[in-house]
């Protein structure tokens, strides 16, 4: 039997069993072995290593993770689907096979009773419709995750790698790079899956840090300060950040506040690093404090 990240290997699956496309699941699958060969290497794979494929769908990366990883955890919401990787690989010591939705399993018991003391390695051809949520609940509960490494809509991509000035550098790209550092791997043309989707894919690479990027006295208000900073792309800082309402100070306080940090009142938002917003949180910080004393 052909490998199944191919155009052949595909067919032969969806012929030999009963599957029906979902369009509610997103499912395209790839048949690009050159796309596939990228993946697995961005994500540098090894017999060391556990990793956690979420989507697996027919198999198509999976096959590769089995040959090449220690151990391969499966995460399937497709009943469907689920039948026909228990045929294919239900025999297969080093692979494990989990029937639910990736949103609603306990990643942290899973990957400690699989895993214990390690961290695990993240590889995914994500839907389109579900990739921001899967993205955000994998660097936001503190997992014990290297490295996460997913196909992704181009778009989404581009906008989660931005750096700043960018116009689709935005309050996702800072979050993203408050947990981790990331990199775009390669481009991916649509008619690299079956079924091919209305628009084109990205691989990016997901370096995550044990500890966050930067280091700040309130991530809470941090957050708060790029959401702000975002609400309204062509205002300037100082009235994105009045008009959030968020921050104790006067309109004059929080201009002479912003001027002296370094950073400046008539600076727009999208111009801003992550360190440059962590400084100016916790200036504000200092200034409060001062204020209050």
């Amino acid at each position: 039997m052909d490998k199944i990240a191919t155009p052949q290997g595909t067919k032969q699956i969806l012929n030999k069993y009963p599957f029906v496309f979902r369009k509610k699941f997103g499912q395209n699958f790839l048949i690009d072995p050159h796309v596939l060969d990228d993946i697995i290497s961005a994500a540098a794979i090894t017999k060391e290593d556990c990793v956690l494929e979420i989507g697996p769908g027919i198999g198509s990366v999976t096959e590769a993770l089995i040959e090449r990883a220690g151990k391969v955890i499966g995460v399937e919401i497709d009943p469907q689907l689920v039948r026909i990787l228990e045929d294919q690989f239900g025999k297969k010591d080093n692979f494990i096979l989990i029937h639910n939705d990736i949103l609603k399993v306990n990643l942290k018991e899973l990957i400690e009773k699989e895993s214990p003391g390690k961290r695990i390695k993240v590889v995914a051809n994500l839907p389109y419709y579900i990739t921001t949520p899967i993205i955000m609940a994998l660097l936001e509960n503190e997992l014990p995750i290297e490295s996460i490494t997913v196909m992704m809509q181009k778009e989404v991509a581009e906008r989660l790698a931005s750096p700043p000035g960018n116009k689709q550098y935005g309050a996702i790209t800072l979050t993203v790079n408050y947990h981790a550092k990331p990199y775009l791997v390669t481009d991916v043309s649509r008619d690299c899956f079956m079924p091919s989707p209305n628009v084109d894919s990205a691989v990016l690479k997901l370096v995550l840090d044990q500890e966050p990027v930067v280091k700040v006295n309130s991530t809470a208000q941090l957050f708060k300060i790029i959401k702000a900073a975002f609400s309204q792309r062509r205002k300037t800082l100082l009235n994105t950040l009045m008009a959030n309402g968020e921050l104790d100070f006067s309109k004059e306080a929080l201009k002479s506040l912003l001027d002296e940090s370094g950073i400046g009142a008539i600076t727009r938002g999208e111009t801003l690093s992550l360190d440059d917003f962590a400084r100016l949180s916790d200036y504000i910080d200092a200034c409060r404090l001062q204020k209050n004393s």
